[in-house]
């Protein structure tokens, strides 16, 4: 029971430090729009990102490095979150705001929720459930600034439908990726589904530079390296980590963090005030995560399970 209740909250810190890592994501995206297509922005970030997961996986067990009989689930952790859900999200920041886009992503929890219960018979709990209600409730009330005349004046566009889209693929992405993570380490199974999904990713780049040229300029070197290293590398991994242990629906709860993240890092780097609904929406965010997770059984990682489970190789797997 207690280790349940350390790999909870090591769970809890991972999927928190892959929403702050995160944050600033879109924000980029919109300022990169008129640099770099979506498909070409999303290649080269993981470009980087497989760069670096190659270093690190030649130092992982043989069976971590090979593709086994899991290969049809990586290839669709590969297809939802590499090929997919960044060039849709970044195509959608094209004509929409970052505002709209945040409250759509706020649908996150309930639609992984859904596709939990649909795909692998994992329902969300009462506790999971309103927890991610409370956490909605949070992002409305921190983006709205608490008032109802935001919603009279707030339009939504096309924009806000590919957004959408793009949510639900990251819902997909988490429900496969926790399929993959019974058997697999965190680096593992998001090593070998970037360079499953990266090349797919660079054909796509190679016909969209045709329509969209790059602008290059310091600016979007730096920003592109960041985004590589930064919400790539380090954000996937945090996020599958903490997926190997909450289980989708229990990960996708603090999604919504990822507004607030955003208003705290707006706050430190760009002197952008704090108020009150900053504060109360803030609040009920955590609190609806904290609530939907506090007393959740945990979901066994590879770790807790490698001694009794073989893993798709007919190895048993204990490294994360």
């Amino acid at each position: 029971m207690k280790q349940e209740r350390v790999s909870r909250m090591i769970g809890i810190g991972c999927v928190n430090l892959a929403t702050l890592l995160w944050a600033s994501n879109m924000v980029l995206g919109r300022l990169l729009k008129d640099s770099i297509g979506p498909i070409t922005i999303s290649s080269a970030r993981f470009l980087i990102a497989s760069l670096i997961f190659a270093i690190i996986l030649r130092q992982q067990p043989p069976a971590e490095r090979q593709v086994g009989k899991d290969w049809r689930l990586l290839a669709a952790m590969a297809l939802t979150g590499i090929v997919l859900f960044s060039p849709v999200l970044y195509w959608g920041l094209h004509y929409t705001t970052a505002v709209n886009s945040t409250i759509i992503n706020g649908l996150a929890p309930l639609l992984t929720g859904l596709f939990a219960t649909w795909l692998i018979k994992e329902p969300m709990s009462k506790r999971q459930i309103g927890g991610a209600i409370l956490a909605l409730i949070g992002v409305l009330y921190l983006i709205s600034g608490g008032s109802l005349a935001f919603w009279q004046t707030a339009q939504f566009n096309r924009g806000d439908l590919i957004i959408l889209i793009a949510v639900a693929i990251w819902g997909l992405y988490s429900v496969i990726s926790s399929r993959v993570l019974r058997y697999r380490s965190s680096i593992s199974a998001t090593a070998l589904s970037m360079f499953i999904g990266l090349p797919v990713l660079c054909l796509l780049a190679i016909e969209e530079l045709q329509r969209i040229p790059v602008i290059i300029d310091a600016r979007l070197i730096l920003l592109t390296v960041y985004l590589g290293i930064v919400p790539a590398a380090i954000g996937f991994y945090a996020w599958n980590a903490g997926v190997a242990r909450l289980g989708p629906s229990g990960a996708m709860v603090f999604y919504n963090t990822l507004p607030l993240y955003g208003a705290l890092l707006g706050a430190l780097f760009l002197d952008e005030a704090i108020g009150f609904p900053h504060i109360i929406g803030g609040l009920l965010i955590v609190s609806g995560g904290i609530w939907a997770a506090c007393k959740q059984p945990a979901v066994r990682s590879h770790k807790l399970v490698a001694g009794k489970t073989s893993n798709l190789n007919g190895k048993n797997n204990n490294n994360d």
